[in-house]
């Protein structure tokens, strides 16, 4: 199975962040997420990038 999107908890588990702030990061456009009905998800892609800026202004 191929996994193309992860759910916001799926992702601050990946990134050891609470819940709270990656729902943040979501709100404020910092992650771009996708959503469907009342479900959001976060594409492989767009967490990546975001890892990516971030080691960027590090």
């Amino acid at each position: 199975m191929i996994v193309l999107m992860l759910t916001l908890p799926q992702v601050a588990q990946a990134l050891s962040l609470s819940l709270r702030f990656v729902n943040t990061l979501v709100l404020s456009g910092k992650l771009r997420s996708v959503k469907f009905g009342r479900s959001r998800r976060i594409r492989l892609t767009d967490l990546q990038a975001f890892v990516e800026r971030q080691a960027e202004l590090s």
